[in-house]
């Protein structure tokens, strides 16, 4: 009686693909983290954002929905800060403390999704216009450079100008406006990625463009997308709050931006009522230069040769 052997893609015990890959991510997080965590300032910033985080997740819990009422304001108008309001009241009688943890979740909001907005554009045309080269290259770049050239706040201003005023429009103005650089850089890398060796054998094998774009050229250009979405959310955090201070985001909300408008408009800067304009002004370097701490650490850890300070 002879004996067959089992193949050993039939052994139970054996790991599948999937687990493999999976192992594989798993071990790619772990380095990553033991890198991460050898740059202060980066560990730095990852705090500060987990602290504002937290505040803007809780806020309903912290300070209520009833600190934007007008109505049933517990102050008076442009009071000092106290022990009852430890950043003062703005010129509603509303507390600056409660409408600064209020504004962490829109500001948060916008610039995630505008951030993500703008680098998805990007990384699609980038890997599109590097991908596929030749004149249809040269026209998607050269519209590209339009774009660059073009100061991203004036086509923001615009954009917001000829839209309705909500939070929607603040995000997509200044997603659609702020794409370029993410994709100059995404073409690069994805030209340097298709010189390499697999990438022809990948075709020689039959691998369609969208195979190779989707299988092998996206993988290798995503940890320079994640560096750049992380950059890319403080500059869309400014960019809202400046969009707020010119009066064109969405006066029903609550944002850091819109309570530096609230202030200029209550005469704050003349009358001298410091208290107003600090705490939102403060509030928005703070999570900007946070973000770009985590964004050079990102980029020192993806790139060893960039040579950045830990």
């Amino acid at each position: 009686m002879t004996l067959e052997k089992t193949p050993a893609s039939a052994d139970p015990s054996s790991p599948s693909a999937s687990s493999l890959a999976w192992a594989r991510r798993r071990g790619s997080a772990a380095r990553f983290w033991k890198e991460y965590r050898t740059h202060r300032a980066g560990l730095l910033g990852l705090a500060g954002l987990a602290f504002i985080a937290l505040i803007a997740l809780f806020a309903p819990l912290l300070v209520g929905g009833d600190v934007r009422s007008v109505t049933n304001a517990p102050g008076t108008a442009l009071e000092k800060p106290s022990g009852e309001f430890p950043l003062g009241t703005d010129q509603f009688g509303r507390s600056l403390l409660g409408l600064l943890i209020w504004g962490a979740r829109i500001s948060l909001t916008v610039g995630l999704l505008a951030a993500a907005l703008s680098v998805a554009i990007g990384t699609l045309v980038g890997v599109i216009a590097g991908h596929y080269g030749g004149w249809f290259a040269t026209v998607v770049m050269r519209i590209t450079d339009w774009f660059l050239v073009m100061p991203t706040l004036v086509l923001a201003i615009v954009l917001a100008t000829v839209m309705s005023r909500s939070i929607w429009t603040v995000i997509l103005a200044i997603g659609v406006t702020s794409w370029p650089t993410t994709a100059r850089l995404v073409r690069a890398q994805t030209i340097a990625v298709e010189s390499r060796p697999y990438i022809e054998r990948a075709r020689a094998l039959g691998g369609g463009h969208g195979h190779i774009m989707t299988r092998h050229v996206l993988p290798n250009v995503m940890p320079l997308v994640l560096a750049q979405t992380t950059l890319g959310i403080s500059s869309a955090i400014l960019t809202e709050a400046t969009l707020a201070f010119l009066g064109l985001g969405d006066p029903l909300i609550i944002s850091w931006g819109g309570m530096l408008q609230d202030a200029r408009e209550a005469g704050a800067v003349s009358s001298g009522h410091w208290w107003y304009l600090a705490p939102p002004g403060i509030a928005i370097a703070f999570v900007a230069l946070a973000f770009t701490l985590c964004g050079r650490a990102i980029e020192a850890v993806l790139n060893p040769k960039l040579g950045v300070a830990r």
